[in-house]
């Protein structure tokens, strides 16, 4: 194994990330490689040594990369893993980097119901199952049949049964060195029609509540048991509120906006203020959905709250 990932076959240097994230911001991978099948991932991770930070980066939809970048190796996955196909059963079969919108439509087209609401949610299957995405009503957890998860320490391919998994509220039990590779969802015969007209009454609701057209990673924070974190952020007075180029979006206050002058620090300082004002003024300390990548200097606000997984 080594510790220099760049001597390993098609890893690039200092590779930018910030384009290949839906905030546009934070700096360059120190090591960054594309892997379009299970044997050339497995090459990968038995070639690198445990001591290397590794990051899985989906289509960047639910995460914040550190201005300094990430110090590791990033690994992104195409080819197969973008693979969508329904069987004969009615089951959709999704490879770990395969966009939910897709498997949605994918699932419409051939007359299936049951995962319109993955639409309504821009990241890959794979983070979906590991934070047992949902929305309007449904969840990763519903439908998931069984996923394909390679381990890093090992290389090797393991399938777990959906119970296996430990899915509950935007969680899973899958650690920092699982890797989701292929899913099986099932699904429910319809007719494409009635499908359809789910996902366009999303995609509506989508546009109506929530800022499109804008650099965001989605809802930031998890909702707290019995409430909304939107809600709970409105009710402290912080739409608009400001670090930076960063704002609480004046749509929803669960969405934080940057502009063209942003920095991945200001969304950091914003979370951790916004963090600090909800506790104060509703008693509840929000959790982070987002994930973050690198490291951050500490905000003002850090010294009053929990830490935040990173």
């Amino acid at each position: 194994m080594t510790t220099n990932p760049g001597s390993i076959r098609g890893v690039q240097v200092d590779v930018p990330l910030a384009p290949m994230t839906t905030y546009k911001l934070g700096g360059p991978a120190a090591w960054y490689v594309e892997v379009g099948d299970e044997a050339h991932l497995s090459e990968v991770l038995q070639s690198v040594s445990d001591d290397v930070e590794m990051l899985i980066l989906g289509r960047g939809s639910n995460l914040l990369i550190s201005d300094r970048g990430f110090p590791g190796l990033v690994i992104r996955l195409l080819g197969e893993f973008l693979d969508v196909t329904v069987d004969g059963a009615g089951f959709v079969h999704a490879g770990g980097a395969a966009s939910m919108p897709r498997v949605a439509r994918s699932a419409a087209d051939a007359g299936r119901c049951g995962l319109e609401f993955m639409v309504g949610i821009p990241g890959t299957v794979g983070g979906g199952v590991r934070m047992n995405a949902g929305g309007h009503g449904s969840e990763i957890s519903q439908w998931l049949v069984d996923a394909a998860i390679i381990d890093r320490a090992s290389g090797t391919r393991v399938e777990k049964r959906v119970e296996d998994l430990g899915l509950s509220y935007r969680h899973s039990n899958l650690g920092l060195g699982d890797i989701v590779v292929a899913t099986r969802f099932r699904t429910d015969p319809c007719g494409s029609l009635e499908s359809e007209e789910q996902i366009r009454e999303i995609t509506r609701w989508r546009k109506e509540h929530q800022p499109g057209g804008t650099f965001n990673a989605g809802s930031v924070f998890k909702n707290p048991v019995g409430d909304a974190a939107g809600r709970l952020i409105d009710r402290a007075g912080l739409k608009g509120f400001r670090r930076g180029g960063v704002a609480v979006s004046e749509m929803h206050a669960n969405f934080l906006v940057a502009d063209e002058h942003a920095t991945a620090q200001d969304v950091w300082d914003l979370i951790w203020a916004v963090r600090r004002r909800v506790a104060e003024s509703e008693g509840v300390w929000l959790t982070p959905e987002i994930r973050f990548a690198g490291s951050f200097e500490r905000s003002g606000d850090e010294h009053l709250g929990p830490e935040m997984e990173t």
